[in-house]
């Protein structure tokens, strides 16, 4: 029995439990720094003592009884396929507490956060390491609970209609994958996904493969998402807090995307053969619909949302191909999207935070003049999501267009043959709207906008001269003044500028910051009288706001290593596919050269 993915649960889960002593909660996010930072070393020694040599072979194993009356084993484990999403998934986890420790939950309560947050790390690795299919249906369903929780507590205005969203269509997901796997525990006598993947369909027969497929693809479908089953995701992306994005794209749609690897292909090969043509045209779809969608969205995080699902119509399409070139493109992709799409929604909550919006057209260009660090990742994350080669984003997409240009022996060439041209297409429509955006938001000049319906025009000066026994007239609202007022206090409506530059907040210490609130909120409420309570709005909401530098050293430190990995594994992919290639071969019971 190997001691280290009982850990890999243990620890997070134990961390949670630990987070209720009032010693520990008065200091949530170090602790869960701390914890999530163990885990990480933990995934680490996983893939360090991991025998790269027999990728194909589980590793690592614990088998012991669970439930003995029903023939449930706690059976973990790993292999290829799943140890590059195990070290994702404690990757992305350690730095969303990093950023968590440089911007506090807007909520507030961030020792429920912490907690929330673990317990969900504990369902998304035990996800990965399940080789029982029970363990991985209950360790499937740990991660909705958290997961609506972050989005329901710490989301947006519209927060709670979208965790209701995302609840209620998981679950459903879920009943149907659970028919799905009790099909398949009916026909092959056990629960065992590693005899089962060894059996490749022996003891099933074609019809229940077909509906077992059918059940189980459905279910998984819902967390990937494939389209029309997407619904949900534009939502609770749109809602959530910036961990809560993060995690949710970086790891909860793998958890859809690796069911199919790991349950679907290989336990029912026949099943899969069957249905392969509809997955992959409902794949092609996802990533046409995506991408037209993403050009109408005037909403960042909205777009990088609908953008997920074109990119995850990728993997669905490398899956669809049957082949070990498909399904390498598909694992690849899964964590290349973790990685990429991880950094922008790290980068998106970073604009939030500077401007007080995402909305593109708001926003008015320029970001590169004037916050040009946080514009250059964003245009370096862009490029490598839209497939640029030399970036992780490229590899996955390119295989899996390979693997539907020669699809299974089984499989309609002419029908695959057209998915791959639609596919290609989903990659042009992919950059385009990766440079619509750009060029709204950190390219051309900078377009001012304010937030009180538009821009407001100075009235004409009063007919009548003053009265000697009259007070003098407040000065005239121009809208040259409400700019600088909102400005200075940092904060409007709607506000459309940055706080502050990373130069202008270098040079203040902690008196200078006091200062310049103080004389932000004077500004503000003397001009309160010049234009309305719309100033004095702003004066209200300014005062007291922490000014922000361009960059700060958490953010630095949350996404580097994302940088860091993106241009990695688009320079050396074989460090990933090394591991992934013998074990999909082995899955798909092939010798063939991938």
């Amino acid at each position: 029995m190997s001691w280290l993915p009982i850990a890999l649960v243990a620890v997070p889960l134990v961390g949670a439990v630990a987070s209720a002593v009032p010693a520990v909660r008065d200091r949530a996010v170090a602790w869960g720094i701390a914890v999530s930072a163990l885990v990480l070393v933990l995934a680490a020694a996983l893939a360090a003592v991991f025998d790269h040599g027999r990728p194909a072979t589980m590793q690592l194993e614990t088998d012991q009884p669970w439930i003995p009356g029903l023939g449930l084993r706690f059976h973990l484990g790993v292999d290829g396929v799943s140890l590059p999403l195990v070290v994702l998934t404690a990757l992305l986890a350690f730095l969303c507490f990093v950023h968590l420790a440089g911007h506090p939950p807007a909520g507030g309560r961030p020792g429920a956060l912490v907690v929330t947050l673990l317990v969900l790390e504990v369902g998304m690795i035990g996800t990965f390491l399940a080789l029982d299919l029970l363990l991985f249906f209950v360790f499937f369903e740990v991660v909705l609970v958290p997961m609506y929780f972050v989005i329901a507590l710490w989301g947006g205005a519209g927060r709670r209609a979208a965790a209701v969203k995302f609840i209620l269509y998981t679950l459903l997901g879920s009943a149907v994958l659970l028919i799905g796997l009790l099909v398949v525990r009916t026909q092959a006598g056990t629960l065992d996904m590693v005899a089962l993947a060894g059996r490749h369909g022996a003891g099933i027969t074609r019809s229940a493969q077909i509906l077992a497929f059918l059940a189980i693809g459905l279910g998984l479908a819902v967390k990937t998402p494939m389209w029309p089953l997407h619904t949900w995701l534009p939502d609770a992306h749109t809602e959530a807090p910036t961990v809560g994005s993060v995690l949710l794209a970086g790891v909860l749609l793998k958890m859809g995307s690796y069911g199919y690897a790991r349950i679907a292909i290989p336990v029912l090969p026949e099943g899969a053969a069957a249905l392969a043509p509809w997955l992959g045209a409902f794949a092609v779809v996802g990533i046409a619909y995506g991408s037209l969608a993403c050009l109408a969205q005037r909403d960042l995080k909205r777009m990088i949302a609908y953008s997920s699902v074109g990119h995850m119509g990728f993997v669905l399409l490398g899956f669809a191909s049957l082949t070990p070139v498909g399904l390498n493109g598909a694992l690849f992709a899964n964590v290349a999207h973790g990685l990429i799409t991880g950094l922008l929604f790290f980068l998106a909550g970073a604009v939030k935070e500077r401007y007080g919006t995402t909305d593109m057209v708001r926003l008015g260009g320029g970001m590169l003049r004037r916050l040009p660090y946080v514009g250059s990742l964003l245009t370096f994350a862009c490029v490598a999501s839209l497939g640029l080669p030399g970036l992780a984003g490229f590899w996955g997409e390119m295989l899996a267009l390979l693997g539907a240009f020669r699809p299974a022996a089984a499989l309609s060439r002419p029908l695959f043959l057209v998915f791959m041209a639609v596919g290609g297409l989903g990659t042009v429509l992919t950059a385009a709207y990766f440079l619509v955006m750009l060029s709204r938001v950190t390219h051309g000049r900078a377009v001012e906008t304010i937030p009180l319906g538009g821009p407001l025009e100075p009235p004409p000066e009063p007919e009548e001269p003053l009265r000697p026994d009259e007070p003098p007239r407040p000065p005239l609202a121009t809208a040259e003044g409400v700019r600088e007022v909102l400005s200075e206090v940092g904060e409007g409506a709607e506000p459309v500028e940055p706080v502050a530059t990373g130069a202008a907040v270098a040079a203040l210490d902690r008196e200078d910051v006091r200062q310049e609130t103080a004389r932000a909120g004077a500004a503000a409420a003397g001009a309160a009288g010049a234009f309305g309570a719309g100033a004095a709005d702003a004066a209200e909401a300014g005062r007291g706001r922490r000014r922000f530098g361009e960059v700060s050293a958490y953010e630095l430190a949350a996404w580097l290593p994302l940088v860091a990995l993106i241009v990695l594994f688009g320079l050396w992919p074989k460090a990933l596919l090394a591991v992934t290639t013998p074990a999909v071969q082995s899955l798909l019971g092939s010798g063939a050269p991938p």
